[in-house]
């Protein structure tokens, strides 16, 4: 019999232009594995409310702070260390991803009251409501960076969004990754929200206050990496796993150049009268503004939704917390800079009180050299 005939080139392209039909998200309802009911850490929230600043016997470091190179606050937090290796090492995991209007840190040049956007930036230190929030409610929009120009195309073309809500092409926002050691690492109940759930989910309010009864214990174990972009309408710029922490790309100089601290929450319930008692906490955030494609969120949103948690809540931008006073900023901030001159200065009294090394000695004749000599009935050579 002939052989069939090959499809026509057309129909060929037809389907290989074709996107995928399957709607994941819509799985996830009757999976054996994402049943919300088998989440272990739902409600390991532990209740630590807000207290007025001034009320605090002991003031508790603040974030979000200025992360600006050389910035230093000015609360004394004694012997107080961040955690300054990856969070991997401490044996810290992501435990959930969401995302500020604006940005909450503060970085001169890069994210700051000079930046723009489509409704443009903050002041500094006076905030203006925007409502592209959740649900209609306005939030407080934080600092912008530099990269918007309302006459590039990429900067203001409609994105149609599929999974993220109340985002905007051409805003800034601050993207956050809590990190916890007693998260739920490894398993499907790992990422959480809210937030406080994955932290905390394998400890008991017990526990946690015999560990905090050390605050190193805290900044030690619990982290947040920030990093902050602009959205852009341009695939170029798209990024396809926003889940798992910082972007870190030595060739795009992304999470290169990091300002390490002790700080806390943060959010809109607390301000520079308001604290937050979830502290001290290590933040390690990136100085710089990058810019990401609109679809490299609605990635990662797509993502938080095939999650064991509902993530819903934090599939839109929450607002950002005032700019924090320098009293409340913890005086103990690093980068890669300082930690290399401080192991240097470490390192420089070992070396001067290491005695002198021995005379190195003779290296030993080999197999053909005493052979040589045996061979003209000589002795060795001393």
């Amino acid at each position: 019999p002939a052989a069939p005939a090959a499809p026509a080139a057309d129909t060929m392209s037809a389907v290989a232009a074709a996107p995928s039909t399957t709607d994941f998200v819509a799985l996830k309802e009757n999976s054996i594995f994402l049943d919300y009911r088998d989440n272990v850490c739902a409600g390991a929230q532990l209740a630590v409310a807000n207290k007025l600043c001034a009320d605090l016997e002991v003031p508790t470091p603040q974030a979000g702070g200025n992360v600006t190179k050389g910035y230093v606050g000015d609360l004394d937090v004694g012997s107080l260390k961040p955690h300054t290796d990856t969070y991997f090492q401490g044996d810290m995991c992501p435990v959930n991803v969401h995302w500020h209007l604006g940005t909450e840190h503060y970085s001169y040049g890069q994210y700051d009251e000079n930046g723009n956007g489509p409704h443009g930036t903050a002041e500094r230190p006076e905030w203006a409501n925007r409502d592209l929030a959740a649900a209609g409610e306005k939030v407080r929009g934080g600092f912008h960076c530099h990269h918007y120009d309302e006459k590039e195309e990429k900067f203001t073309k409609p994105y149609d969004w599929k999974y993220c809500t109340n985002m905007e092409v051409g805003e800034t926002y601050e993207v956050h990754w809590p990190h916890s050691s007693v998260g739920d690492c490894g398993t499907v109940n790992q990422y959480q929200t809210p937030f406080y759930d994955g932290v905390f989910c394998n400890l008991s309010m017990e526990q946690f206050a015999a560990i905090a009864a050390d605050p190193q214990n805290i900044a030690s174990n619990v982290g947040v990496h920030g990093q902050v972009f602009t959205v852009v309408n341009d695939e170029q710029y798209f990024y396809p796993d926003m889940m798992r922490g910082m972007i870190i790309d030595k060739q795009r100089n992304m999470g290169t150049d990091i300002h390490y601290y002790t700080g806390s929450t943060t959010g809109t319930s607390r301000s520079n009268e308001m604290c937050s008692q979830y502290a001290p906490i290590t933040w390690q955030v990136d100085r710089q503004c990058h810019m990401i494609s609109a679809s490299s969120f609605d990635k990662l949103c797509h993502d938080m939704l095939l999650q064991r948690d509902d993530m819903k809540d934090d599939l839109y931008p929450h607002g950002s917390r005032e700019l924090v006073m320098d009293s409340l900023v913890a005086n103990n901030a690093a980068d890669a800079e300082s930690l290399a001159a401080a192991a240097a200065a470490a390192a420089a009294p070992a070396a001067e009180a290491a005695p002198e090394e021995a005379p190195a000695a003779e290296e030993a004749p080999s197999t053909e050299e005493v052979a040589a000599e045996v061979a003209r009935n000589g002795n060795l050579r001393a």
